[in-house]
C-alpha cells in the first residue's frame, strides 16, 4: 500500500493548483483522477459554454493568460485543454482513471481506497469538483416528461421537439434557455432569486470592476451570512460581450414565469413573486453600480429596470405544449464516499475557509470557500496557496 505525506482527490484545476503548491513546498504528494485531467470539464459542460470570466482572468499558480485576446472568453473545450497541458508544464503527479471510493481515518491518517489499490496518506485534498446537479424533490411528480438537467445538458439536438420548460434563471439557465430558443423551440423560464449585472459598466466588463475594487477578495470571515453567501446564484452572465438578461430574453420571445414551486394533478405550479424577486435583483444590481460610481465619481449609463408582465401561474404538462424540462437549479458536489465525520445533518460538509474539523481533511472549489473570487477558475490560486500554507502547519505540529 503506497504512503503519501498528501493525497489530492481531482486533476481538475482545483487539483492542479493544490499540486503546484504543495510541489513548491517540497510536499510528496499524489494527484488521484477518475478520468483524464479536467475530466469534468470535459463531459460536464454543454457544447457552446464559454467561461463567465475574461481571459485575463484565467488564472493559475504560475502561469497566466498571454493570448492575443485578454478579453475573450474560453470555451470548456479551451479550458480543458489549457489545465491538461498545466498538469504536464507542472509536472504533477497524476494518476488517471483511478476512482476514488472511500477517504476513511487511518493508521497514517487517512486510508483512501480507490478502483486500483489503496494509499495511505497524513492528509487529504478533496478537490473533485461539482458532480451532479441539484433536481427538486417534486420533479419525481412529473408526467413522462423528458428531463434533464444543466449537468447532462449537451445541444438542443438532446431534447425533443417541441416547447422547453427551464427551471432557474442564474448563469446556466439563461444560457440554456437563449440557445433552445434560438434553435427554433418555445422557452418557458421559471425565474426564482437571481443576481443581475451587466456584462459591461462604464467601458469596462463588470468583472474588472469587481476585482478592481477587491469585491472579489472579501473573505468568508468578512462577510455577514456566510451560508447564505455559499448559496447565492451565480452572476447572470455569459461568456460573451453582449448582457443576457431577463428583459433580453423576452425580447428573444422567451416567456417569463416565478420560481417553479410545484406540480399537482399534472399542472407545473409557479410562485407569483416575480415582479418583487425581479425587483430587489435590480435593486442589488443598482447598489453594486453606485458602489462603482462612488469609486470612480460620475453615474453611468443604468440598465433599464426589468419588464414583468403578469406571469402565468400554473402550465399544464399534458397539453403537449411543454415536451421537456431543464434542470438549472443548482450543482452539489459529492462527497457520498468521503466516510470521515465532517458533515452536518444534512450531508453538507462543514468546514471553516476549507478547513475541516478532521485534522489533515482538506476542501476545495467550493463557491465562497475562502473569498468571493473562489466561485471561479481564478480563485483555485489563491485559496491553494492558503489551504497548503495551513497544510505545512497542521504536518509540522503533528511531527
Amino acid at each position: 500500500m503506497p504512503t503519501v505525506t498528501a493525497v489530492v482527490v481531482g486533476a481538475g484545476h482545483c487539483g492542479l493548483a493544490m499540486s503546484r503548491h504543495l510541489a513548491a513546498r517540497s510536499i510528496d504528494h499524489v494527484v488521484l483522477e477518475r478520468g483524464e485531467v479536467a475530466h469534468s470539464w470535459r463531459t460536464q459542460r454543454w457544447d457552446s459554454l464559454r467561461l463567465l470570466t475574461p481571459n485575463w482572468m484565467t488564472r493559475l499558480p504560475g502561469w497566466s493568460y498571454q493570448g492575443d485576446d485578454p478579453h475573450g472568453y474560453l470555451s470548456a473545450a479551451g479550458v480543458a485543454d489549457l489545465v491538461a497541458e498545466y498538469a504536464v508544464t507542472s509536472g504533477s503527479p497524476v494518476v488517471t482513471g483511478t476512482t476514488v471510493t472511500s477517504v476513511r481515518p487511518g493508521a497514517e491518517g487517512f486510508e483512501v481506497a480507490t478502483d486500483r489499490g489503496r494509499w495511505n496518506a497524513r492528509t487529504v485534498v478533496l478537490a473533485s469538483g461539482v458532480t451532479r446537479g441539484h433536481v427538486p424533490a417534486v420533479a419525481r411528480r412529473l408526467p413522462g416528461l423528458f428531463s434533464i438537467t444543466a449537468l447532462q445538458y449537451r445541444s438542443p439536438d438532446q431534447l425533443p421537439s417541441g416547447g422547453a420548460l427551464v427551471v432557474g434563471a442564474s448563469a446556466s439557465g439563461v444560457q440554456i434557455a437563449d440557445e433552445l430558443q434560438r434553435s427554433g423551440r418555445p422557452v418557458t423560464l421559471a425565474v426564482g432569486e437571481h443576481v443581475r449585472v451587466p456584462r459591461r459598466y462604464r467601458s469596462r466588463d463588470i468583472l474588472w470592476w469587481l476585482d478592481s475594487l477587491g469585491i472579489l477578495d472579501e473573505r468568508w470571515d468578512e462577510v455577514d451570512d456566510v451560508v447564505r453567501a455559499r448559496n447565492l446564484p451565480s452572476l447572470q452572465l455569459v461568456g460573451a460581450a453582449h448582457t443576457l438578461d431577463l428583459n433580453t430574453l423576452q425580447a428573444s420571445g422567451i416567456r417569463l414565469v416565478g420560481r417553479f414551486a410545484g406540480v399537482r394533478d399534472g399542472v407545473a405550479q409557479f410562485s407569483g413573486s416575480l415582479a418583487n424577486v425581479c425587483a430587489l435583483a435590480d435593486l442589488k444590481l443598482g447598489r453594486l453600480l453606485d458602489t462603482v460610481d462612488d469609486q470612480v465619481g460620475g453615474r453611468g449609463e443604468r440598465p433599464e429596470p426589468t419588464l414583468v408582465k403578469k406571469p402565468e401561474l400554473g402550465l399544464s404538462l399534458r397539453s403537449g405544449e411543454i415536451h421537456s424540462i431543464v434542470w438549472a437549479t443548482g450543482f452539489r458536489p459529492d462527497f457520498s464516499w468521503v466516510d470521515v465525520p465532517v458533515f452536518d445533518h444534512r450531508g453538507r460538509l462543514l468546514h471553516d475557509g476549507g478547513v475541516t474539523r478532521w485534522p489533515g481533511l482538506y476542501v476545495l472549489g467550493l463557491p465562497m470557500l475562502r473569498r468571493r473570487r473562489s466561485t471561479y477558475l481564478d480563485g483555485a490560486r489563491c485559496d491553494a496557496a492558503d489551504l497548503a500554507a495551513h497544510l505545512t502547519e497542521t504536518l509540522k505540529e503533528a511531527s
